[in-house]
Order: C-alpha cells, then sequence, then structure tokens
C-alpha cells in the first residue's frame, strides 16, 4: 500500500484533537468540580489543584459579563474550526485542532455552569489558575508561531 495513503487526512487530525481535548476538559472539570469542591489538593512542589470559577478569558485575564465572553469565545473557535478544516498535515493541523478543541471545551464549560463560568483548577505558585483548554490553546498558539516562524505554511492552499 503506497505511503501517502495511510496518511490521515489534516481535518481528521484536526478534529480528532479538538475531541479528544474536549473530552479531557470536561471530564477533569467534572472531576474538579466534584473533588476539590471540598479542599484544594497539593500535588507536588508549587503544583496545586485548586477549584476557581472563571469570568474571564483564559488565565483568568479579562473579567467580562458571561453572554459577552461566551460570544466572543464562540467566534474565536469558530475561527479556529475554519484553520482546522483549512490546516496542512502535521503540526498545523494539530495547532489547530488543540486551539479549537480548548475553545469549544471554553465555550461548553460556560454554557453548562449554572453560573456560566469557566471552571479552573490548575494552580502552580501565583500563576493564575487555569484548565486544561487553557493548555490547549496556548500549546496550539505556540505550535502554529513556531511552524509559522520556520517558514512553514499553516493551511492549504
Amino acid at each position: 500500500m503506497p505511503r501517502e495513503r495511510l496518511r490521515i487526512p489534516a481535518y481528521v487530525a484536526a478534529l480528532t484533537t479538538a475531541v479528544v481535548v474536549v473530552a479531557i476538559d470536561e471530564a477533569s472539570t467534572a472531576w474538579a468540580r466534584r473533588v476539590l469542591a471540598r479542599h484544594a489538593v497539593h500535588v507536588l512542589g508549587p503544583l496545586w489543584f485548586r477549584l476557581q470559577f472563571n469570568s474571564g478569558v483564559s488565565f483568568s485575564t479579562h473579567p467580562a459579563g458571561p453572554l459577552v465572553l461566551t460570544v466572543v469565545t464562540s467566534v474565536v473557535a469558530l475561527a479556529m474550526l475554519i484553520g482546522a478544516l483549512r490546516a496542512r498535515r502535521g503540526a498545523p493541523a494539530y495547532g489547530f485542532g488543540l486551539m479549537f478543541g480548548g475553545g469549544a471545551a471554553n465555550v461548553v464549560d460556560r454554557l453548562v455552569a449554572s453560573s456560566h463560568r469557566v471552571t479552573d483548577f490548575i494552580a502552580v505558585g501565583s500563576f493564575p489558575v487555569f484548565n486544561e483548554a487553557d493548555v490547549a490553546v496556548t500549546v496550539g498558539c505556540v505550535v502554529l508561531i513556531v511552524v509559522a516562524l520556520r517558514g512553514g505554511t499553516l493551511m492549504r492552499r
């Protein structure tokens, strides 16, 4: 079988990555709301699991109304979905998939939570508390920046 036939289409890799990110974030969010509501848990060194609800964007920044942030986050996630569907194979597909998945997970969290705030619970020292969706968005952004800085093309033509 030719090697070309074994390759996963970029949009499949991107969407699969996004689904995995959403599933991990939703499972960990449910766990955090259940377990960490009673008390914080020290993991190692400066790393703690501490429940916090975020009315702002990533890493508890820029607080605004829940409706405004849900709409803005949805629009950004939609842009990342378009990028994911048009991404080149390899790192760009995974970068867009991580960013779309993280954005979608935070939108789902805002829509599901009675307070319409995102559940954050990973605390490292004095850095703002965050969740897996924030990590996925950040890592996806770094991946795309590295590809672009190395002269790579992010999307198919």
